[in-house]
C-alpha cells in the first residue's frame, strides 16, 4: 500500500515532462525549468490529494504560478544584459520534428526568441492556449486573471507572435545534417561561394554571451557578412579545437570546443532548404545543462 508520498511522487513524476515542457516555454531556461519544477514539488508535496480534482490541471496552474515569478524575475535582470539573449539548447530525447509539428514549433529557437518579446503574462498565456490547448478558464486560474482578460490577451499575444514569426517548417533530421554537414565543408575549406550558396540572402548570425567570452554584440545579417564570421569561426576551431554535429531544439546543431574547453552550441535554421539564421549560445552560464537530456510533451 503507497503511502501519501509516494502518491504525491507517482503523480507528479507521470506529468513531469508535460510540467517541464510548460515551465520551459515559459521561462526559455531549462536549469530555470528544472528550479520552478523543484519548488513545485516541494507544495505539492504538502497539498491534501484528497481535494485534488483534476491532477494536470492543479500541477499545470501550480507550475505556471512559479515559472511567472521566475520569468518577472528574470526579465528585471535582463536589463542589464550584455547583447542578444537567447533561450538555453535543449537537448531532447526523441529529436523527430515531424511526431508532433506544434510542439517542434513551440521549443525551436525562433519561436522562443517571438515569446520573448511578449509581457510575461501574455507569453504563459500563449503557451497554455496555443500549445497545449487549456481552456480560457482553466489559463484564467493559473495566472489569476478574469477569463474575459484571458480572451483578450490570447488575442493579443497570437496576433503578434503570427506577425513576426517565420513560417514554420519541420526539416528531415538526416536532410538537415547533410545540409549542415555541406555547410561546414565549405566554411572549413574557405569556400565562400560555396557557402553563401547554401545562405538565405537574409541570413542572420545572433550570439548570446553576456559579455562574458568573445561574441558579436549585436546580430550580423546578410550573406557575405555571416559567411565571413562562420569561416574565420570554423577555421579558427580547425586550427585549436573541434566542431561536432549535434541536434538541439529539434534543429540541427554544432557543439564548439578550443582544446578540452566546450565554447558554445550553434543552433541552425533552415527554410526552403537553405540556411536562414544561426543562434550561437556562447554565455558559459547556459552552458551548464547542454548534455543533459530531457522529455517534452504536450499531453500524459
Amino acid at each position: 500500500m503507497s503511502t501519501a508520498g509516494d502518491e504525491h511522487a507517482e503523480r507528479f513524476t507521470l506529468l513531469r515532462p508535460l510540467l517541464f515542457t510548460i515551465a520551459y516555454e515559459i521561462l526559455g531556461s531549462a536549469t530555470e525549468s528544472d528550479d520552478v519544477l523543484q519548488d513545485s514539488y516541494l507544495r505539492w508535496a504538502e497539498v491534501d490529494l484528497a481535494a485534488v480534482h483534476d491532477t494536470k490541471a492543479y500541477l499545470a496552474r501550480l507550475v505556471t504560478r512559479q515559472s511567472l515569478n521566475a520569468l518577472r524575475a528574470q526579465s528585471r535582470r535582463r536589463e542589464d544584459y550584455v547583447g542578444p539573449w537567447l533561450p538555453e539548447p535543449l537537448l531532447l530525447e526523441d529529436a523527430d520534428p515531424s511526431t508532433d509539428v506544434v510542439l517542434a514549433e513551440s521549443v525551436s529557437m525562433a519561436m522562443l526568441v517571438v515569446l520573448e518579446t511578449l509581457s510575461p503574462d501574455e507569453r504563459a498565456v500563449f503557451v497554455l492556449r496555443e500549445v497545449f490547448g487549456f481552456s480560457h478558464d482553466e489559463i484564467a486560474a493559473a495566472i489569476d486573471k478574469s477569463t474575459a482578460a484571458v480572451r483578450q490577451m490570447a488575442h493579443r499575444a497570437r496576433e503578434h507572435v503570427q506577425s513576426r514569426r517565420k513560417r514554420f517548417e519541420p526539416v528531415d533530421p538526416k536532410l538537415s545534417m547533410e545540409i549542415t554537414a555541406r555547410f561546414f565543408t565549405a566554411a572549413s575549406t574557405g569556400d565562400l561561394d560555396g557557402l553563401l550558396e547554401m545562405l538565405t540572402d537574409d541570413v542572420q548570425w545572433t550570439a548570446d554571451s553576456d559579455g562574458k567570452v568573445s561574441a558579436a554584440r549585436r546580430p550580423v545579417v546578410g550573406a557575405d557578412r555571416v559567411g565571413r564570421v562562420l569561416i574565420g569561426l570554423v577555421r579558427s576551431a580547425g586550427e585549436r579545437g573541434r566542431v561536432e554535429p549535434a541536434w538541439y531544439n529539434n534543429a540541427p546543431a554544432l557543439k564548439l570546443y578550443l582544446g578540452d574547453s566546450f565554447e558554445g552550441v550553434i543552433t541552425i535554421e533552415i527554410t526552403d532548404g537553405r540556411i536562414s539564421h544561426f543562434y550561437a549560445m556562447r554565455n558559459p552560464d547556459k552552458l551548464t545543462g547542454v548534455d543533459i537530456p530531457r522529455e517534452i510533451t504536450r499531453s500524459i
